[in-house]
C-alpha cells in the first residue's frame, strides 16, 4: 500500500520512534493518512440503485414466469432459482464480486449476494479437491450466516413459546 502523502510519517518511522507518545502520535496521522475518504451518500446510491436493479430483476423473470401460466408462488420460485443462477454464473465469471466492489451492501443483501457467498469459496478452494478444498470450505463465509439465521429464530421461538404458554 502505498502512502498517500509523503508529508506525513512512514511506517518505518513509526516503528523505530522511541518516545511512545510521539509514536501514538505518528501511528495516529499514519492511520488518517492512509485510511481511504468514503462519501456515503454516493455509497447508499450505488447500493440502492444496483440492490433495486436485482430486485427489478426478480420481478421482471417473475412477470415472465406468471406469463408462462405459472401461478405466483411457481413463478416466485422459478425467479429466485433465475436470480441464484446468474449470481453463480456471475461469479464463476468474477463479475459479482466487482459488482460487489462497485455496490457494497446492494449486491450482498439480496439473494445473489448470499449464493455469491457460498460460491465464491468452493471457487477458490476447488484446486484444494473436492473434499478438502470445496467441501470443507464452500461454507467459510456463509457458515456464520446460516449458524447465527437458525440459533436467532431459534431464540425467538422459544420467547414466542414462553410468551403464549405463561401470558395468554
Amino acid at each position: 500500500m502505498k502512502e498517500k502523502d509523503r508529508d506525513n510519517p512512514g511506517i518505518e518511522e513509526i516503528i523505530n520512534e522511541k518516545d511512545s507518545n510521539i509514536q501514538k502520535e505518528k501511528y495516529n496521522e499514519y492511520v488518517k493518512n492512509m485510511t481511504p475518504k468514503n462519501n456515503g451518500f454516493l455509497n447508499c446510491v450505488k447500493a440502492f440503485a444496483v440492490g433495486g436493479s436485482i430486485c427489478l430483476l426478480g420481478e421482471i423473470f417473475s412477470e415472465i414466469y406468471k406469463s408462462m401460466g405459472n401461478d405466483d408462488k411457481l413463478a416466485g420460485l422459478y425467479s429466485t432459482m433465475t436470480l441464484i443462477g446468474l449470481s453463480i454464473i456471475l461469479t464463476g465469471f468474477n463479475i459479482y464480486q466487482k459488482l460487489g466492489q462497485f455496490a457494497g451492501a446492494g449486491s450482498i443483501v439480496p439473494i445473489t449476494g448470499f449464493a455469491n457467498s457460498v460460491v465464491s469459496p468452493a471457487i477458490e478452494f476447488q484446486a484444494e479437491g473436492d473434499v478438502f478444498g470445496v467441501g470443507c470450505k464452500i461454507f467459510s463465509i456463509a457458515g456464520p450466516v446460516i449458524l447465527y439465521g437458525i440459533f436467532s429464530s431459534w431464540i425467538l421461538g422459544i420467547i414466542y413459546w414462553l410468551y403464549n404458554v405463561f401470558v395468554k
